[in-house]
């Protein structure tokens, strides 16, 4: 089972369950709080939609917060939770989120942004459980990673991490947060080319209610979220110059004024930003402030791409190889000396994501007693073959996956990276695409 929600009323799970699983497979609805210990000991739960209120005339929240610690006892085997509530008091929603919550929605939701919420939460949770404490590899470049991680963590420097898609910037950035100084505080992730630019302003710094047309309840903003510890701004090249500009005013001022509030708010967390962008482009005054980029890059780490740490490879496919046949119930495998070949002679354009598809797939399906290189769906780009003139057979039809493929690499080779530009080009929303570049491990 992928998700189980968890609210009193029949008409709110029903709903939530109808729109989430077409998109992400089962899901399964309780309402009472009694059943939630049974259902997570019975199978695994990937993520939890926790309503925050259960006893009549109670809107504090105080029931909820407590299964919220007590689900996140559970340790490595806990689901990301998600809290909704209709009452979206500032205290309360941060409160859960210091005691672990993911992220929190209220009621009436919208759906693209429920949809949105979950999907990160679904990543988020994969990224974490299919990776150690540290960041995994013995390579020269990951050694030297390492190191810097170190220097730089415990200061209160921005931190600004390039890499490209499915190198693990968010790892680093856990890593940072997790060696500094407010490792006990709030670690909060915001993917900022997930937001649209009606809504990123009272996202990112919160609203009043009243402020716009559904500002029904006022609701913090991941700034406030985040307060005493580190927020990780993903995707930062992505944000349209408006939106660029705002961040850079409270970057600067340290200081934010919610929608509709009357009065600045001192704020205090510390900013990791992480871009896929190249450098040469994020340097183009036309697609990115330079004086924002000034705010975020007094220390730059760079992530480097699984191909320049070919070293690595044997290292993450037996991590991952144990790590999904544990989690299938398959025995354990290690892989021929020819997949060892193939796998660290590919290029692994997704990367470690990439990587850990492949493994996946090979545990799911591999048929005999090693994993081969056949298992790993390799598929190694080289100089195509010259046909004799006599003889031009017709070239095997593509499979429609391949054809897909193809395609979301030209876009974002065309976009430069840019997720939403791509997404324009292939007539998708940012979050179909993200979907898509996740399935081909891109």
């Amino acid at each position: 089972m992928a998700i189980l929600i968890l609210d009193d009323d029949p008409d709110v799970g029903t709903a939530a369950r109808l729109l989430l699983q077409r998109r992400f497979g089962p899901v399964r609805v309780l309402q009472q709080p009694a059943e939630l210990a049974a259902a997570l000991a019975a199978e695994p739960v990937e993520l939890l939609l926790l309503d925050m209120n259960f006893l009549p005339g109670h809107t504090d929240g105080a029931q909820g917060l407590a299964l919220l610690r007590q689900v996140l006892q559970l340790g490595a085997k806990a689901p990301r939770v998600i809290v909704m509530t209709a009452y979206a008091e500032v205290n309360l929603a941060v409160a859960a989120l210091k005691d672990g919550a993911f992220d929190f929605i209220t009621k009436p939701w919208d759906n693209p942004k429920l949809i949105a919420t979950v999907a990160a939460a679904l990543a988020s949770r994969q990224a974490v459980n299919t990776q150690p404490s540290t960041l995994l590899g013995e390579s020269r470049p990951m050694r030297d990673l390492r190191a810097l991680i170190q220097s730089v963590a415990p200061t209160e420097a921005n931190v600004l991490v390039l890499g490209e898609m499915g190198s693990g910037k968010e790892l680093v950035a856990r890593e940072i947060h997790a060696q500094s100084k407010r490792a006990e505080q709030t670690f909060l992730a915001v993917d900022l080319g997930a937001l649209s630019e009606t809504t990123l302003e009272s996202e990112l710094f919160g609203h009043k209610r009243g402020s716009f047309t559904d500002a029904r309840n006022e609701r913090p903003g991941r700034f406030q979220a985040a307060e005493g510890g580190t927020l990780f701004l993903d995707e930062v090249a992505n944000l349209p110059l408006a939106g660029q500009a705002k961040l850079l005013t409270v970057l600067e001022r340290r200081e934010l004024t919610p929608l509709g509030a009357d009065q600045a708010q001192p704020i205090n967390v510390r900013i990791v930003s992480a871009t896929n962008l190249d450098e040469p482009a994020l340097f183009d005054a036309q697609r990115f402030r330079p004086d924002l980029l000034y705010r975020l890059n007094t220390i730059v780490l760079r992530v480097p791409p699984l191909r320049e740490r070919r070293d690595d490879v044997p290292l993450l496919l037996k991590h991952y190889l144990d790590h999904y046949a544990a989690q299938y119930g398959k025995p354990q495998r290690s892989c021929s000396a020819a997949a060892l070949a193939a796998a660290q002679s590919h290029d692994w354009h997704g990367n470690v994501r990439a990587l850990r598809h492949a493994c996946e797939r090979a545990v799911i399906l591999a048929p005999g007693a090693q994993i081969e290189a056949a298992d790993l769906a390799l598929q190694h780009a080289g100089p195509a073959p010259v046909a004799s003139p006599a003889a031009e057979p017709a070239p095997a039809p593509l499979p429609l996956s391949e054809l897909e493929r193809g395609a979301l690499v030209e876009a974002m080779r065309s976009a430069q990276g840019n997720i939403s530009q791509a997404a324009r080009l292939l007539g998708l929303s940012r979050a179909a695409l993200y979907r898509r570049l996740e399935k081909y491990g891109l």
